[in-house]
């Protein structure tokens, strides 16, 4: 489950990589903006070159800012992304987006065009280039992404489980106003999932199934952070908290949820069968119940040089740091004694934190 989060999302394909060379095909992924990007990119290419296709995808959105040949200071580094964040807000990103010309306000009313800074339309030639979507809708890896619909602001999944999935429905979960322009889907626009939702375990758990589920939650902002000492600082921690609160109020709730169902199911099996009927048990035997679930939770947290651009500041070396931070915490994590050595229960919801900074970092809930 990939989180949105823009340029942070290259911590996702590293979380990947090293995924990929311990576990077998998954059977699922499912994103929020550029984690419905990543997840496409996952889904919609055979094993052997998921990897490719991710860092293809990421060197070519961060092309246009490579590398000092030597490595910065702290304050250096942080004027440096700040240069390469206002480049990507003046000159766009190469095959992710463009400014649009003449700029919004001098555009047709009523259009696209007048309610979005940028041009979306290299995305969709990337998309189409790098993502097989017919892969995709074979039903060889499930997909799932999450958009709001503009009209109505209901949140909508598109799952490649119970619809056929184009570029259109990648780019709508990625549309973030006033940015991006909103992507119509059978006479309804759509923009960023992550207006409502910034994560897609809800949707998820939602889903009906009886077996054991281990599912690797992937964020990119971190809800726990210091006091900021600046008005940078300080922007940049309100984006943490806003974008991290649902997503732990959301994985709280679904959590919580997976509890009390599977405690109301073991506590109807102990019952005298004559008050299996009683009506107040007949409404608890509803509650819809899954097997048990382990949740591995991953965080990308943020360098002391990152500032409140850090989500579209697209520079080759933040891309690679990025890459890197993923690809080390997800080998932290799988080499971690209390992944390695956790057995699987057949009821309840497990939570692995393994990377977290906090005294205790993986908890349970029986």
């Amino acid at each position: 489950m990939l989180q949105g989060g823009g340029a942070l999302g290259a911590y996702q394909a590293g979380v990947f990589e090293a995924l990929s060379k311990v576990y077998r095909e998954p059977t699922w992924v499912a994103g929020i903006s550029i984690g419905s990007i990543n997840a496409a990119l996952i889904a919609g290419n055979k094993a052997a070159s998921r990897i490719t296709r991710l860092r293809e995808f990421w060197e070519l959105v961060s092309s246009a800012n490579q590398p000092p040949a030597l490595a910065p200071s702290a304050a250096i580094r942080e004027t440096l992304n700040e240069v390469s964040a206002t480049n990507g807000m003046l000159f766009g990103v190469p095959g992710f987006f463009a400014p649009r010309f003449p700029p919004a306000p001098f555009q047709a009313r009523g259009t696209l065009e007048a309610i979005s800074y940028y041009d979306t339309a290299p995305l969709r030639q990337t998309l189409e280039r790098l993502v097989d979507f017919d892969l995709i809708n074979s039903g060889s890896v499930r997909l799932s992404v999450g958009a709001v619909n503009v009209r109505t602001g209901n949140f909508e999944y598109f799952d490649s489980a119970k619809q056929r999935i184009d570029v259109r429905h990648i780019m709508a979960s990625g549309a973030l106003p006033p940015g991006f322009p909103p992507v119509e889907i059978d006479g309804e626009h759509y923009w960023d999932g992550g207006l409502v939702s910034n994560t897609p375990l809800q949707y998820v758990l939602d889903q009906p199934g009886k077996r054991h589920r281990v599912v690797f939650q992937v964020d990119l902002f971190a809800a726990i952070g210091a006091l900021p000492t600046t008005l940078a600082e300080a922007t940049e921690r309100e984006k943490d908290i806003r974008f991290s609160s649902r997503t732990r109020l959301n994985t709280r709730m679904e959590l919580d949820r997976q509890v009390i169902a599977q405690a109301a199911r073991r506590l109807i099996a102990k019952l005298p069968a004559a008050l299996r009927d009683d009506p107040d048990v007949r409404a608890l035997s509803r509650v819809r119940c899954e097997g048990a679930v382990d949740v591995v939770h991953l965080i990308y947290r943020s360098k002391h040089y990152e500032s409140q651009s850090k989500d579209y500041e697209f520079s080759r070396l933040s891309m690679q740091e990025h890459w890197g931070a993923g690809r080390a915490d997800m080998a932290h994590t799988l080499h971690d004694p209390r992944w390695i050595h956790h057995e699987p229960s057949a009821t309840g919801v497990h939570v692995f934190d393994l990377t977290s900074d906090s005294p205790s970092s993986a908890r349970a809930n029986p």
